[in-house]
Protein backbone atom coordinates (compact mmCIF):
# COMPACT_ATOMS: atom_id res chain seq x y z
CA UNK A 1 0.00 0.00 0.00
CA UNK A 2 3.27 2.38 0.79
CA UNK A 3 3.89 1.76 -3.04
CA UNK A 4 0.54 2.84 -4.40
CA UNK A 5 0.64 5.97 -2.13
CA UNK A 6 4.16 6.83 -3.35
CA UNK A 7 2.66 6.95 -7.12
CA UNK A 8 -0.37 8.44 -6.35
CA UNK A 9 1.72 11.21 -4.93
CA UNK A 10 4.07 10.92 -7.65
CA UNK A 11 1.39 11.65 -10.63
CA UNK A 12 -0.29 14.60 -8.73
CA UNK A 13 3.36 15.49 -9.19
CA UNK A 14 3.34 14.96 -12.51
CA UNK A 15 -0.23 16.88 -12.71
CA UNK A 16 0.98 20.11 -11.14
CA UNK A 17 4.25 19.91 -13.13
CA UNK A 18 2.51 20.41 -16.33
CA UNK A 19 -0.89 21.90 -15.73
CA UNK A 20 0.74 25.44 -17.04
CA UNK A 21 0.72 23.17 -20.45
CA UNK A 22 -2.59 22.15 -20.72
CA UNK A 23 -5.22 24.66 -21.76
CA UNK A 24 -8.17 23.38 -19.73
CA UNK A 25 -11.78 24.53 -20.92
CA UNK A 26 -14.96 23.95 -18.87
CA UNK A 27 -17.29 22.19 -19.78
CA UNK A 28 -19.81 23.19 -18.02
CA UNK A 29 -20.60 27.16 -17.18
CA UNK A 30 -22.00 26.46 -13.57
CA UNK A 31 -25.08 28.48 -14.61
CA UNK A 32 -27.22 26.73 -17.21
CA UNK A 33 -26.75 23.20 -19.34
CA UNK A 34 -25.84 25.71 -23.00
CA UNK A 35 -23.76 23.36 -24.91
CA UNK A 36 -25.32 19.73 -23.53
CA UNK A 37 -28.66 18.11 -24.76
CA UNK A 38 -30.26 15.38 -22.61
CA UNK A 39 -30.88 12.46 -25.24
CA UNK A 40 -32.55 9.06 -23.97
CA UNK A 41 -34.13 8.66 -20.80
CA UNK A 42 -35.85 11.28 -18.54
CA UNK A 43 -34.01 11.42 -15.36
CA UNK A 44 -33.64 14.90 -13.93
CA UNK A 45 -30.66 16.77 -14.22
CA UNK A 46 -30.44 20.33 -12.56
CA UNK A 47 -27.78 22.61 -11.51
CA UNK A 48 -26.76 23.00 -7.56
CA UNK A 49 -24.17 25.69 -7.50
CA UNK A 50 -21.39 24.23 -9.07
CA UNK A 51 -21.95 21.09 -9.76
CA UNK A 52 -24.59 18.67 -12.00
CA UNK A 53 -26.68 17.13 -10.33
CA UNK A 54 -28.46 14.04 -11.78
CA UNK A 55 -31.73 12.13 -9.84
CA UNK A 56 -33.08 8.56 -10.68
CA UNK A 57 -36.07 8.42 -11.93
CA UNK A 58 -38.33 4.48 -12.13
CA UNK A 59 -39.22 3.14 -15.52
CA UNK A 60 -37.19 5.37 -17.72
CA UNK A 61 -34.08 4.04 -19.48
CA UNK A 62 -30.94 5.08 -19.35
CA UNK A 63 -30.43 8.80 -19.47
CA UNK A 64 -27.52 10.73 -20.51
CA UNK A 65 -26.51 14.97 -20.47
CA UNK A 66 -24.20 14.89 -23.52
CA UNK A 67 -21.84 17.84 -24.80
CA UNK A 68 -23.33 19.45 -28.25
CA UNK A 69 -19.45 19.27 -29.33
CA UNK A 70 -17.62 16.28 -30.17
CA UNK A 71 -14.46 15.30 -29.26
CA UNK A 72 -11.47 12.96 -30.70
CA UNK A 73 -8.20 13.31 -28.51
CA UNK A 74 -8.33 14.67 -24.95
CA UNK A 75 -7.40 14.28 -21.27
CA UNK A 76 -10.85 15.06 -19.39
CA UNK A 77 -11.04 15.37 -15.41
CA UNK A 78 -13.90 15.57 -13.34
CA UNK A 79 -15.04 14.62 -10.12
CA UNK A 80 -17.91 12.63 -8.81
CA UNK A 81 -20.05 11.84 -5.75
CA UNK A 82 -22.97 9.23 -6.44
CA UNK A 83 -25.28 7.46 -3.93
CA UNK A 84 -23.57 3.96 -3.12
CA UNK A 85 -27.32 2.23 -4.25
CA UNK A 86 -26.89 3.78 -7.66
CA UNK A 87 -24.97 2.78 -10.95
CA UNK A 88 -23.55 5.53 -13.33
CA UNK A 89 -20.79 6.83 -16.03
CA UNK A 90 -19.56 8.91 -17.77
CA UNK A 91 -19.67 8.52 -21.70
CA UNK A 92 -16.94 9.60 -24.16
CA UNK A 93 -16.66 9.22 -27.81
CA UNK A 94 -19.83 8.36 -27.62
CA UNK A 95 -22.89 9.13 -30.22
CA UNK A 96 -26.28 9.30 -31.33
CA UNK A 97 -27.55 8.73 -34.50
CA UNK A 98 -31.10 8.00 -35.69
CA UNK A 99 -30.15 5.14 -37.40
CA UNK A 100 -28.72 3.08 -34.89
CA UNK A 101 -31.17 1.77 -32.81
CA UNK A 102 -32.98 4.63 -33.02
CA UNK A 103 -31.14 6.98 -31.51
CA UNK A 104 -29.64 5.11 -28.54
CA UNK A 105 -26.21 6.79 -27.12
CA UNK A 106 -23.19 4.08 -27.51
CA UNK A 107 -19.71 4.15 -26.97
CA UNK A 108 -17.20 4.18 -24.25
CA UNK A 109 -18.35 4.48 -20.90
CA UNK A 110 -16.22 5.21 -17.94
CA UNK A 111 -17.76 2.96 -15.22
CA UNK A 112 -18.55 4.88 -11.86
CA UNK A 113 -19.54 1.50 -9.90
CA UNK A 114 -20.08 1.85 -5.77
CA UNK A 115 -21.08 -1.75 -5.70
CA UNK A 116 -19.02 -4.77 -4.23
CA UNK A 117 -17.83 -5.31 -8.03
CA UNK A 118 -15.48 -2.51 -7.67
CA UNK A 119 -14.90 -1.85 -11.31
CA UNK A 120 -15.34 2.09 -11.00
CA UNK A 121 -12.47 3.76 -14.11
CA UNK A 122 -13.00 0.39 -15.81
CA UNK A 123 -14.57 0.44 -19.62
CA UNK A 124 -17.96 -0.38 -20.59
CA UNK A 125 -18.89 0.20 -23.98
CA UNK A 126 -22.44 1.10 -23.97
CA UNK A 127 -25.07 0.23 -26.23
CA UNK A 128 -22.35 -1.94 -28.71
CA UNK A 129 -20.17 -4.60 -27.08
CA UNK A 130 -20.22 -4.32 -23.41
CA UNK A 131 -17.44 -4.54 -20.98
CA UNK A 132 -14.00 -4.36 -23.11
CA UNK A 133 -11.92 -3.47 -19.47
CA UNK A 134 -13.36 -4.93 -16.33
CA UNK A 135 -11.07 -4.53 -13.56
CA UNK A 136 -10.84 -8.30 -12.51
CA UNK A 137 -7.31 -8.27 -13.55
CA UNK A 138 -6.47 -4.75 -11.60
CA UNK A 139 -6.73 -5.64 -8.30
CA UNK A 140 -5.32 -2.10 -7.32
CA UNK A 141 -7.51 -0.63 -9.59
CA UNK A 142 -10.39 -1.78 -7.80
CA UNK A 143 -9.52 -0.16 -4.45
CA UNK A 144 -9.76 3.50 -5.73
CA UNK A 145 -12.99 4.56 -5.46
CA UNK A 146 -14.38 6.18 -2.16
CA UNK A 147 -17.38 5.00 -2.20
CA UNK A 148 -20.19 7.92 -0.95
CA UNK A 149 -17.50 10.56 -0.96
CA UNK A 150 -15.84 12.45 -3.89
CA UNK A 151 -13.71 11.16 -6.33
CA UNK A 152 -11.63 12.38 -8.29
CA UNK A 153 -11.03 10.94 -12.04
CA UNK A 154 -8.88 11.16 -15.50
CA UNK A 155 -9.74 10.16 -18.72
CA UNK A 156 -6.58 9.94 -21.24
CA UNK A 157 -8.32 9.21 -24.62
CA UNK A 158 -5.35 9.80 -27.48
CA UNK A 159 -5.37 7.78 -30.93
CA UNK A 160 -6.32 4.21 -29.92
CA UNK A 161 -5.26 4.75 -26.27
CA UNK A 162 -7.95 5.17 -23.20
CA UNK A 163 -5.71 5.04 -19.91
CA UNK A 164 -7.98 6.03 -16.96
CA UNK A 165 -7.23 6.53 -13.61
CA UNK A 166 -9.54 7.57 -10.17
CA UNK A 167 -8.18 9.32 -7.10
CA UNK A 168 -4.66 8.79 -8.76
CA UNK A 169 -4.53 4.81 -9.36
CA UNK A 170 -5.01 3.82 -12.75
CA UNK A 171 -7.98 1.77 -13.48
CA UNK A 172 -8.00 1.13 -17.20
CA UNK A 173 -5.07 0.81 -19.87
CA UNK A 174 -6.68 0.11 -23.00
CA UNK A 175 -6.43 0.25 -26.91
CA UNK A 176 -9.26 0.07 -29.17
CA UNK A 177 -9.72 1.74 -32.49
CA UNK A 178 -13.30 1.24 -32.91
CA UNK A 179 -14.64 4.57 -32.40
CA UNK A 180 -12.25 8.10 -32.64
CA UNK A 181 -14.53 10.96 -31.98
CA UNK A 182 -17.68 11.71 -29.91
CA UNK A 183 -19.32 13.46 -27.35
CA UNK A 184 -18.89 13.46 -23.51
CA UNK A 185 -22.22 12.73 -21.78
CA UNK A 186 -23.21 12.52 -17.95
CA UNK A 187 -25.22 9.32 -17.46
CA UNK A 188 -28.14 8.79 -14.61
CA UNK A 189 -28.27 4.28 -15.23
CA UNK A 190 -31.76 3.31 -15.55
CA UNK A 191 -33.14 1.78 -12.39
CA UNK A 192 -36.05 -0.89 -11.27
CA UNK A 193 -36.46 -0.47 -7.98
CA UNK A 194 -38.41 2.02 -5.97
CA UNK A 195 -36.19 2.59 -3.25
CA UNK A 196 -33.59 4.25 -6.33
CA UNK A 197 -36.02 6.84 -7.24
CA UNK A 198 -34.89 9.78 -6.44
CA UNK A 199 -31.23 9.29 -5.50
CA UNK A 200 -28.29 11.60 -6.82
CA UNK A 201 -24.94 11.48 -8.96
CA UNK A 202 -22.82 14.59 -8.47
CA UNK A 203 -20.26 15.97 -11.12
CA UNK A 204 -18.25 18.99 -10.58
CA UNK A 205 -14.88 20.78 -11.73
CA UNK A 206 -15.58 19.25 -15.39
CA UNK A 207 -12.75 20.02 -17.98
CA UNK A 208 -11.23 19.14 -20.72
CA UNK A 209 -7.67 19.59 -22.68
CA UNK A 210 -7.37 18.72 -26.46
CA UNK A 211 -3.49 20.64 -26.52
CA UNK A 212 -0.14 19.40 -25.95
CA UNK A 213 -1.35 15.99 -24.62
CA UNK A 214 1.69 13.38 -25.04
CA UNK A 215 3.97 15.38 -23.33
CA UNK A 216 1.07 15.72 -20.56
CA UNK A 217 0.58 11.86 -20.66
CA UNK A 218 0.79 10.31 -16.95
CA UNK A 219 3.20 6.99 -16.89
CA UNK A 220 1.13 3.57 -16.48
CA UNK A 221 1.59 1.81 -13.85
CA UNK A 222 2.51 -1.77 -13.91
CA UNK A 223 -0.28 -3.44 -12.17
CA UNK A 224 -2.94 -2.09 -14.57
CA UNK A 225 -2.66 -5.16 -17.76
CA UNK A 226 -3.12 -3.47 -21.00
CA UNK A 227 -5.75 -5.03 -23.11
CA UNK A 228 -5.38 -4.76 -27.08
CA UNK A 229 -8.71 -4.71 -29.11
CA UNK A 230 -7.25 -3.63 -32.38
CA UNK A 231 -7.02 -6.51 -35.10
CA UNK A 232 -4.23 -8.59 -35.46
CA UNK A 233 -1.85 -5.73 -33.70
CA UNK A 234 1.31 -6.36 -31.56
CA UNK A 235 1.42 -3.04 -29.16
CA UNK A 236 5.10 -2.22 -27.97
CA UNK A 237 4.18 -3.10 -24.77
CA UNK A 238 2.87 -6.45 -25.93
CA UNK A 239 6.28 -6.72 -28.05
CA UNK A 240 8.51 -5.61 -25.18
CA UNK A 241 6.97 -8.35 -22.60
CA UNK A 242 7.21 -11.45 -25.18
CA UNK A 243 3.96 -12.00 -27.24
CA UNK A 244 4.09 -13.17 -30.94
CA UNK A 245 1.18 -13.40 -33.57
CA UNK A 246 0.65 -16.80 -33.64
CA UNK A 247 -1.37 -16.20 -36.76
CA UNK A 248 0.09 -13.15 -38.84
CA UNK A 249 -3.37 -12.25 -40.36
CA UNK A 250 -2.76 -13.06 -44.15
CA UNK A 251 -0.86 -16.54 -44.78
CA UNK A 252 -1.12 -20.32 -43.18
CA UNK A 253 2.42 -20.17 -42.13
CA UNK A 254 2.68 -21.42 -39.15
CA UNK A 255 -0.34 -23.79 -39.06
CA UNK A 256 -0.85 -27.24 -41.03
CA UNK A 257 -3.63 -29.60 -41.13
CA UNK A 258 -3.85 -31.91 -37.60
CA UNK A 259 -3.77 -34.83 -39.84
CA UNK A 260 -1.72 -33.23 -42.92
CA UNK A 261 1.73 -32.45 -43.60
CA UNK A 262 0.53 -28.79 -45.37
CA UNK A 263 -2.61 -26.69 -44.50
CA UNK A 264 -6.09 -28.07 -45.38
CA UNK A 265 -6.68 -27.41 -49.67
CA UNK A 266 -10.32 -26.56 -48.75
CA UNK A 267 -12.55 -25.47 -45.66
CA UNK A 268 -10.49 -22.90 -44.67
CA UNK A 269 -10.32 -19.50 -45.88
CA UNK A 270 -8.27 -15.88 -45.27
CA UNK A 271 -10.23 -13.41 -45.57
CA UNK A 272 -9.95 -9.55 -44.32
CA UNK A 273 -7.82 -10.39 -42.17
CA UNK A 274 -10.03 -13.18 -40.66
CA UNK A 275 -9.16 -16.82 -40.45
CA UNK A 276 -12.22 -18.51 -41.06
CA UNK A 277 -13.38 -22.24 -40.70
CA UNK A 278 -16.01 -22.58 -43.41
CA UNK A 279 -19.20 -23.64 -43.42
CA UNK A 280 -19.75 -28.00 -43.71
CA UNK A 281 -22.20 -30.59 -42.92
CA UNK A 282 -21.52 -30.00 -39.15
CA UNK A 283 -20.14 -32.96 -38.55
CA UNK A 284 -16.45 -32.97 -36.63
CA UNK A 285 -13.88 -32.46 -38.77
CA UNK A 286 -15.18 -33.70 -42.23
CA UNK A 287 -14.67 -30.42 -44.03
CA UNK A 288 -11.12 -29.24 -44.15
CA UNK A 289 -10.26 -30.70 -40.72
CA UNK A 290 -9.13 -29.35 -38.15
CA UNK A 291 -5.46 -27.10 -37.76
CA UNK A 292 -2.49 -27.22 -35.60
CA UNK A 293 0.24 -24.74 -34.66
CA UNK A 294 3.65 -26.50 -36.57
CA UNK A 295 4.88 -25.26 -33.13
CA UNK A 296 4.35 -27.27 -29.21
CA UNK A 297 3.79 -25.20 -26.30
CA UNK A 298 4.33 -26.11 -22.58
CA UNK A 299 4.23 -22.75 -20.29
CA UNK A 300 1.77 -20.06 -22.10
CA UNK A 301 -0.31 -17.34 -22.29
CA UNK A 302 -2.70 -17.74 -25.86
CA UNK A 303 -5.18 -14.56 -26.33
CA UNK A 304 -7.68 -14.78 -29.36
CA UNK A 305 -11.02 -13.88 -30.93
CA UNK A 306 -13.78 -15.47 -32.11
CA UNK A 307 -16.96 -15.00 -34.21
CA UNK A 308 -19.69 -17.70 -34.60
CA UNK A 309 -22.45 -17.92 -36.78
CA UNK A 310 -25.81 -18.57 -35.22
CA UNK A 311 -25.67 -22.91 -34.02
CA UNK A 312 -21.86 -22.91 -35.02
CA UNK A 313 -19.85 -25.27 -32.87
CA UNK A 314 -16.01 -24.60 -33.19
CA UNK A 315 -13.08 -24.66 -30.20
CA UNK A 316 -9.56 -23.99 -29.42
CA UNK A 317 -7.05 -27.20 -28.43
CA UNK A 318 -4.11 -27.46 -26.09
CA UNK A 319 -1.68 -29.47 -25.45
CA UNK A 320 -2.84 -31.39 -28.80
CA UNK A 321 -1.38 -34.55 -29.62
CA UNK A 322 -1.84 -34.88 -33.47
CA UNK A 323 -0.99 -38.49 -33.55
CA UNK A 324 -3.83 -40.06 -30.77
CA UNK A 325 -6.34 -39.73 -33.34
CA UNK A 326 -5.25 -40.93 -36.81
CA UNK A 327 -9.43 -41.69 -37.94
CA UNK A 328 -12.66 -39.99 -37.81
CA UNK A 329 -13.24 -37.14 -35.73
CA UNK A 330 -11.17 -34.43 -34.35
CA UNK A 331 -7.40 -34.50 -32.95
CA UNK A 332 -7.43 -35.26 -28.78
CA UNK A 333 -6.58 -32.35 -26.27
CA UNK A 334 -7.91 -29.91 -23.72
CA UNK A 335 -10.29 -27.83 -25.63
CA UNK A 336 -11.96 -24.07 -24.73
CA UNK A 337 -15.47 -24.72 -26.10
CA UNK A 338 -16.44 -21.99 -29.03
CA UNK A 339 -19.95 -22.37 -29.38
CA UNK A 340 -23.62 -21.16 -30.25
CA UNK A 341 -25.13 -22.55 -26.63
CA UNK A 342 -28.62 -21.09 -27.33
CA UNK A 343 -29.09 -22.78 -30.88
CA UNK A 344 -26.64 -25.56 -30.60
CA UNK A 345 -27.47 -29.03 -29.16
CA UNK A 346 -24.66 -29.84 -27.55
CA UNK A 347 -24.62 -27.42 -25.02
CA UNK A 348 -27.59 -29.15 -23.22
CA UNK A 349 -25.29 -32.28 -23.42
CA UNK A 350 -22.52 -33.00 -20.62
CA UNK A 351 -22.75 -32.54 -17.33
CA UNK A 352 -24.12 -29.23 -15.96
CA UNK A 353 -23.27 -26.97 -19.09
CA UNK A 354 -19.89 -28.75 -19.50
CA UNK A 355 -20.18 -28.22 -23.30
CA UNK A 356 -21.18 -24.72 -23.32
CA UNK A 357 -18.94 -21.68 -24.64
CA UNK A 358 -15.69 -21.00 -22.71
CA UNK A 359 -16.04 -24.07 -20.72
CA UNK A 360 -13.01 -26.92 -20.59
CA UNK A 361 -15.03 -28.63 -23.06
CA UNK A 362 -17.00 -31.92 -21.14
CA UNK A 363 -14.89 -31.32 -17.79
CA UNK A 364 -15.41 -28.35 -16.45
CA UNK A 365 -18.39 -25.56 -17.26
CA UNK A 366 -18.24 -22.09 -17.52
CA UNK A 367 -19.19 -19.74 -15.34
CA UNK A 368 -18.41 -15.80 -14.03
CA UNK A 369 -15.49 -16.48 -11.50
CA UNK A 370 -14.95 -13.14 -11.51
CA UNK A 371 -17.80 -11.83 -10.47
CA UNK A 372 -20.14 -15.04 -9.40
CA UNK A 373 -23.07 -13.35 -9.15
CA UNK A 374 -23.43 -12.15 -12.61
CA UNK A 375 -24.17 -14.79 -15.94
CA UNK A 376 -21.45 -15.51 -18.20
CA UNK A 377 -19.93 -12.65 -20.65
CA UNK A 378 -20.64 -14.03 -24.08
CA UNK A 379 -21.38 -11.07 -26.11
CA UNK A 380 -23.39 -13.37 -28.74
CA UNK A 381 -23.38 -14.20 -32.57
CA UNK A 382 -21.80 -12.42 -35.15
CA UNK A 383 -19.95 -10.52 -32.30
CA UNK A 384 -16.16 -10.78 -31.52
CA UNK A 385 -15.63 -12.27 -28.92
CA UNK A 386 -11.91 -12.67 -26.45
CA UNK A 387 -10.65 -15.37 -25.25
CA UNK A 388 -7.70 -15.90 -23.49
CA UNK A 389 -5.90 -19.12 -21.89
CA UNK A 390 -3.00 -19.40 -19.34
CA UNK A 391 -1.17 -22.39 -18.59
CA UNK A 392 1.71 -22.25 -16.16
CA UNK A 393 2.65 -25.74 -14.94
CA UNK A 394 -0.31 -27.93 -13.84
CA UNK A 395 -2.43 -24.34 -13.23
CA UNK A 396 -4.79 -23.45 -16.32
CA UNK A 397 -7.36 -20.51 -16.54
CA UNK A 398 -9.63 -20.09 -18.98
CA UNK A 399 -11.30 -16.45 -19.79
CA UNK A 400 -14.12 -14.46 -21.58
CA UNK A 401 -13.93 -11.47 -22.57
CA UNK A 402 -11.75 -9.85 -19.47
CA UNK A 403 -13.72 -12.25 -17.07
CA UNK A 404 -12.66 -15.23 -15.91
CA UNK A 405 -14.72 -18.55 -16.69
CA UNK A 406 -12.77 -21.57 -15.99
CA UNK A 407 -9.70 -22.47 -13.45
CA UNK A 408 -8.05 -25.77 -12.43
CA UNK A 409 -5.15 -28.18 -12.11
CA UNK A 410 -3.97 -30.92 -14.23
CA UNK A 411 -2.90 -33.92 -13.71
CA UNK A 412 -4.36 -33.93 -9.66
CA UNK A 413 -7.08 -36.74 -8.65
CA UNK A 414 -10.03 -34.32 -9.12
CA UNK A 415 -8.93 -33.97 -12.82
CA UNK A 416 -8.11 -37.27 -13.68
CA UNK A 417 -12.01 -38.10 -12.37
CA UNK A 418 -13.36 -35.63 -14.22
CA UNK A 419 -11.30 -37.47 -17.28
CA UNK A 420 -12.47 -40.57 -16.34
CA UNK A 421 -16.26 -39.48 -16.00
CA UNK A 422 -15.90 -37.86 -19.77
CA UNK A 423 -15.64 -38.83 -23.12
CA UNK A 424 -12.15 -38.59 -23.34
CA UNK A 425 -11.99 -41.45 -20.69
CA UNK A 426 -10.25 -44.24 -23.46
CA UNK A 427 -7.31 -41.36 -23.41
CA UNK A 428 -4.26 -42.62 -21.74
CA UNK A 429 -2.57 -39.89 -19.58
CA UNK A 430 -5.52 -37.50 -21.12
CA UNK A 431 -4.81 -33.49 -20.49
CA UNK A 432 -1.72 -34.48 -19.14
CA UNK A 433 1.00 -33.84 -22.08
CA UNK A 434 4.18 -31.42 -20.93
CA UNK A 435 3.56 -29.46 -24.56
CA UNK A 436 1.23 -29.74 -27.37
CA UNK A 437 0.31 -28.37 -30.40
CA UNK A 438 -2.66 -25.61 -29.88
CA UNK A 439 -5.46 -26.37 -32.48
CA UNK A 440 -8.26 -24.72 -34.01
CA UNK A 441 -11.16 -26.76 -34.66
CA UNK A 442 -13.25 -27.52 -37.93
CA UNK A 443 -16.72 -28.45 -36.62
CA UNK A 444 -18.49 -28.48 -39.97
CA UNK A 445 -19.65 -24.73 -38.77
CA UNK A 446 -18.64 -20.90 -40.16
CA UNK A 447 -16.87 -19.75 -37.01
CA UNK A 448 -14.11 -16.83 -37.84
CA UNK A 449 -10.88 -16.30 -35.80
CA UNK A 450 -8.08 -13.66 -35.24
CA UNK A 451 -6.02 -11.66 -33.28
CA UNK A 452 -4.61 -15.00 -32.16
CA UNK A 453 -1.40 -14.23 -30.08
CA UNK A 454 0.90 -16.15 -27.52
CA UNK A 455 3.91 -15.65 -25.46
CA UNK A 456 5.40 -18.28 -23.58
CA UNK A 457 6.61 -18.49 -19.82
Amino acid sequence: MKNITLAIFALLGVQSIFAQDLNWKELFNGQNFDGWTQLNGEAEYKIDGDEIVGISKLNTPNSFMTTDKLYSDFILEFEVKVDPSLNSGVQFRSNSFDEYRDGRVHGYQCEIDPSSRAYSGGVYDEGRRGWLYPLARNEEGRKAFNVGGWNKYRIEAIGPSIRIWVNGVQTTNLLDDMTSEGFIGLQVHGIGREEQAGNEIRWKNIRIATENLEENRWPVATYAPELNYIANHLSEHEKRTGWRMLWDGKSTDGWRGAKLESFPARGWEIEDGELVVLEGNGGESTNGGDIVTEDLFGNFELKFEFKITEGANSGVKYFVDAELNKGSGSAIGLEFQVLDDKEHPDAKKGVNGNRTVGSLYDLIPASNLSVPSRGKPFRGVDNWNQGRIVVKGNHVEHWLNGFKVVEYERKTPTFRALVDYSKYEKWPNFGELDEGHILLQDHGNRVAYRSIKVREF
